[in-house]
């Protein structure tokens, strides 16, 4: 067996940001500490950080007045914000800075009398937090079918906002669907999904022609994960999602196979080396590193954490990002 193991992969500067928050939120403040959703959507993280103290909520009801909670890395509405202050709640707020510009142009547009048509998928945490800014306005659409049920007050004032984690090709396919229904239809001036959920889409779009099978490291209930195992699908490869290496079925391999491994912006690099353990021990397997795009994105502490950016600490090895220059 071969490993190519993809670069980038693995942790994103919004993730890295959030995790390190609640980490140091942890130590500044001690337990226990409360989060608002996930922090990201990874159960090993999510588990980890559990076992720290860290108590995961999804109603604000379950949070005692006046404790500490953290907002997770998808965002949340002014509704939610509203009601953490009437409960006099100490927030920090870990929401990535590309998440908050999606809300920031979904106020101006509003303002500006738009309709809005939020691409993204319903029930998702980031979703809902960007639909809560201007909900009398905002119609959301999954499919490129949805388009043509949509009803608008008036059809030159329409914009399209996306989701940060959606697939490039799957949103692209709605787009053009929207541009044909609205000519006239807005956008913002810079793409809504993320820098790294594209790089993590090229790199398995690029490295499936070469493989046989795909091997995501991420939870089912991450969305940019999802659609990394959709892709390879989508290229004709056998690709599975799973949290680590306990999901692997040896039903999967047939033979002398190539297997790109690879994993979603919110899978630390820990699983991926379990991983790659695993497949050397079982199939002898040897790896090769394939860097197809370089990342050096950082996004600051949020500023509830900012005078403490003295005592930051490194990533601990548990949750270490992945360096794709120095990748094994």
């Amino acid at each position: 067996m071969k490993i190519l193991l993809a670069g980038p992969r693995g942790f994103c500067a919004g993730v890295n940001m959030a995790i390190e928050s609640l980490d140091l939120a942890i130590r500044l403040l001690g337990t226990p500490i409360y989060v608002y959703h996930e922090i990201v959507h990874n159960k090993y993280v999510v588990e980890t950080f559990r076992d720290k103290g860290a108590v995961f909520v999804d109603t604000l009801a379950e949070v005692p007045e006046g404790s500490n909670l953290l907002y997770s890395a998808h965002g949340v509405s002014p509704e939610i914000r509203r009601i953490a202050a009437t409960r006099k709640l100490k927030t920090i707020d870990a929401t990535c800075p590309l998440v908050t510009k999606v809300h920031l142009e979904a106020i101006r547009f509003a303002k500006a009398g738009y309709t809005i048509i939020l691409i993204g998928h319903e029930g998702h945490d980031e979703v809902i937090g960007t639909m809560g800014e201007a909900p009398e306005c905002m119609l959301l659409v999954e499919t490129p079918e949805d388009v043509d049920k949509l009803q608008v007050a008036d059809e030159r004032k329409v914009a399209y906002l996306t989701q940060t984690t959606l697939s490039v090709d799957d949103a692209n396919r709605i787009i053009t669907r929207l541009r044909v229904r609205f000519p006239h239809i807005n956008n913002p001036p810079k793409d809504d999904i993320c820098y790294a959920t594209q790089n993590r889409q090229e790199a398995v779009r690029t490295l499936s022609a070469e493989s046989d099978v795909v091997l995501v490291l991420g939870s089912q209930n991450s969305s940019n994960s999802q659609r990394l195992a959709e892709l390879g699908l989508e290229n004709g490869r056998r690709a599975y999602l799973i949290d680590g290496a306990a999901d692997i079925d040896p039903a999967w391999f047939q033979g002398h196979e190539t297997v790109l491994v690879t994993a979603g912006a919110s899978a630390p690099e820990l699983v991926v080396e379990q991983v790659i353990d695993f497949l050397k021990e079982r199939y002898a397997a040897t790896v090769e590193a394939r860097v197809v795009r370089s990342e050096e994105v950082f996004f600051p502490l949020p500023r509830e954490l900012r005078t403490a950016d003295a005592a930051r600490p490194a990533a601990s090895a548990l949750l270490a990002t992945v360096d794709v220059q120095n990748a094994p």
